[in-house]
């Protein structure tokens, strides 16, 4: 994998030099892991112009890099004395060290302050904008990317799969959540790759909806979205259930509805599909049925480092996607008061040629009486 850090590193140094900075911060710790691997929490990476330096306030458990012989283009780790220094004041007081006439830094992750702080360490420096410079180069996955988020959506729909086997009238939506998390990492997940949702009722089809002590109750709505975070990369997946031996119509004709306007976005993701048109295809599956009152801005997203990055499907959204971006496609109605639908799905974007888009989360999107 060093060779493949290195790679991405020579890519950013190229972009950089285009613009104008020979030296570059990155601070979001997902750019750091993309561009060096595991590191020690609050690492930064400098791309100096004379050489490259991972600065860190504490050694890794593990070596980040390569494990054999140091490479040439294998940045220097600069572990600092003492746990209370920034390791990007640090970074920028290298560079001025090294006479770099110019900066780069993540203004998009930086503080007022902590942006201060890198002026006073280095006045001589003139900071620079590097933009999402690093999130783009994340868009498009490679095969090892890809595959460590195959291998999180297989664990996160073993584990929503066990917990459907079980009884789940009278548990809350906390204990349910809880659950599910720790049979992620029963499974080998490193942790979950958000909190988990769990809805039960009128909390079920609210986005983001943080469990609570409500039971779950025959007649209800139950809508679960959770994910797997292995090796750093994110899967996600959501469904929605009826507890009890059967459906109401209302149930029925909502889930339909969802589930017709997901499936809508999914078949519209292929490579050169403006991301606008992804959420419009699916937006308007749900208005035609009498759902587009209170529709979220947010049809899905990328994944990957993070469950939520570059790009979006939203209405405005400008670009078109490439083959090999993973996307979520997520529709959901909430109807104050009565409950809601939401089913996620994590895909691979791909060319018709190659099957079109590759979906890693399978868990059955069949309206399921529990």
């Amino acid at each position: 994998m060093s060779e493949v850090y290195a790679a991405r590193r020579a890519r950013l140094h190229d972009q950089c030099t285009a613009a104008g900075s020979a030296a570059a911060l990155v601070s979001r710790p997902a750019n750091v892991r993309y561009l060096c691997g595991a590191v020690p929490p609050g690492a930064v990476l400098l791309l100096g112009p004379v050489q490259d330096v991972l600065v860190a306030t504490e050694a890794p458990a593990a070596p980040p890099l390569s494990s054999g012989p140091p490479r040439s283009d294998e940045p220097r780790l600069l572990v600092m004395p003492g746990a209370d220094g920034d390791p990007a004041v640090a970074a920028a007081d290298l560079a001025a060290a090294d006479d770099a006439e110019s900066l780069a830094v993540e203004e998009h992750d930086l503080t007022v302050a902590r942006h201060r702080a890198l002026g006073a360490a280095a006045p001589r420096v003139r900071l620079a904008d590097l933009g999402r410079a690093v999130e783009q180069l994340r868009l498009i996955k490679d095969d090892e990317e890809i595959s460590c988020m195959r291998i999180a959506g297989e664990l996160a729909d073993q584990a929503l799969g066990e917990l459907l086997e079980s009884i789940l009238v009278g548990r809350t939506e906390r204990h349910l959540a809880l659950e599910l998390e720790r049979r992620l990492v029963d499974h080998g997940a490193d942790g979950p790759a958000f909190p988990t949702v769990v809805g039960a009722g009128p909390n079920a089809g609210r986005p983001g909806h943080l469990p609570t002590d409500r039971r779950v109750e025959e007649g209800d709505f139950l809508t679960i979205s959770l994910g797997a975070d292995y090796r750093g990369y994110r899967c996600q997946v959501g469904r929605t259930f009826v507890i009890g031996p059967s459906p109401a119509d209302w149930q029925v004709e909502l889930y339909d509805a969802v589930f017709a306007a997901q499936r809508a976005g999914r078949e519209a993701l292929s490579p050169g599909r403006a991301y606008r048109d992804v959420d419009r295809v699916t937006r308007q599956v749900l208005t035609a049925a009498g759902f587009g009152d209170g529709l979220e801005p947010c049809t899905g997203h990328g994944v990957g480092l993070e469950i939520d990055e570059d790009p979006r499907l939203t209405p405005s959204a400008m670009g078109k996607l490439d083959a090999c971006v993973p996307v979520t496609v997520e529709p959901g109605v909430h109807l104050p008061g009565r409950g809601g639908v939401r089913i996620d799905d994590t895909l691979v974007v791909r060319p018709e040629a190659d099957g079109g888009p590759e979906l890693l989360t399978i868990t059955t999107k069949e309206l399921l009486a529990l």
